[in-house]
């Protein structure tokens, strides 16, 4: 009869310690506890737990192959951050030579690490175990568009709150006072920030929105639409919207014009990507870019160093957003 393997989720959940701190003492990392190694070696001599890491390096260090995990939502391969993102990581892997990899992953299914040289987390939305235990296995990792400062991992990652704290900035300096948003999904760190920047201006300006002038939405067309029916529908209307997403403005967009209403005339829309979409609408919209392309090919680049041995460690990076202005935003007739 063959017998469980044990893994280094056993050893954490009986020494009662995170994956990490299982890890960092498997690789004598010194800022672990007396206390915690304790329990770890512990654990590890009860369980008779025998890491393989050295063989696993070994074995990376002619692997040329890249993984790409991406939580999985609905639409996304119709997603242009999604899309964006493995354009980027397939066209680095490409030059590099390189193969790619790609999982989508619903955060709770295990990542066999051993098929790669190394990973691409696109952002960490309920899969952080699966980042902690690639890290523990001595995988080179990298996350895109989430700042992680609590695990020893690189990442390279736009600044969200600055692009929400422009977006307001923008439309204020327009003459806009009743500006409304819909939001990204607020279990995401781009959603999350992107409300907060938007909201801590407004509030520094006097100007804080009121409850009805924030939707919180999922990043989808879907949602983009009940919102604007409902910002619309209020007595007191907003004279601007910002979109936390350019598909989101688009449709915030389609709906303001089904309504007979005119973009910017009668309200302001401005988005959140540089969606090439945002060109061919019936109005050019303005928008934040974000540089989801070069980080995507960044990554790779940073990954494939440490791979390749040319570095020690990934060194992190935030990208700043840029304001995009086209036509949909401009001053409040009233």
């Amino acid at each position: 009869m063959n017998k469980k393997r044990i893994s280094i989720e056993d050893v954490a959940h009986r020494a009662k310690v995170s994956i990490t701190t299982v890890s960092r003492v498997l690789n004598n990392v010194p800022s672990v506890s007396d206390k915690n190694r304790g329990k770890v070696e512990e654990a590890i001599a009860f369980l008779k737990f025998k890491p393989n890491v050295s063989a696993q390096r070994l074995a990376r260090g002619v692997n040329n192959a890249i993984g790409l995990v991406m939580p999985g939502y609905p639409g996304i391969f119709h997603s242009f951050y999604a899309i964006e993102i493995i354009r980027g990581v397939g066209h680095s892997c490409e030059t590099l030579k390189l193969d790619m990899v790609f999982h989508i992953t619903n955060g709770f299914n295990p990542l066999n690490a051993s098929n790669v040289g190394g990973i691409i987390f696109a952002d960490i939305i309920e899969n952080r175990k699966q980042v902690e235990a690639a890290l523990a296995t001595g995988t080179p990792c990298i996350v895109i568009n989430n700042k992680v400062d609590d695990l020893d991992v690189g990442y390279i990652a736009i600044d969200n709150y600055a692009g929400g704290k422009m977006a307001a900035d923008y439309l204020v300096s327009l003459g806009h006072k009743r500006i409304a948003t819909v939001t990204g999904e607020m279990n995401t760190q781009s959603g999350l920030q992107r409300l907060e920047g938007f909201r801590d201006f407004l509030e520094k300006k006097n100007m804080p929105p009121p409850k009805e002038y924030i939707y919180h939405g999922d990043y989808s067309r879907r949602c983009a639409r009940i919102a604007a029916e409902q910002f619309l529908g209020l007595k007191n209307p907003p004279t601007a919207v910002f979109a936390a997403s350019d598909e989101m403005a688009l449709e915030v967009i389609a709906v303001i014009l089904e309504k007979g209403m005119k973009v910017p005339n009668d309200i302001s829309v401005i988005g959140f990507d540089d969606n090439p979409a945002c060109l061919y609408g019936p109005v050019a919209v303005t928008t934040i870019r974000q540089p989801l392309f070069k980080m995507a090919e960044e990554a790779v680049r940073r990954l494939n160093f440490i791979i390749s041995g040319k570095s020690q460690s990934i060194k992190s990076e935030v990208f700043q957003p840029e304001l995009v202005i086209r036509d949909s935003a401009a001053a409040p007739k009233h």
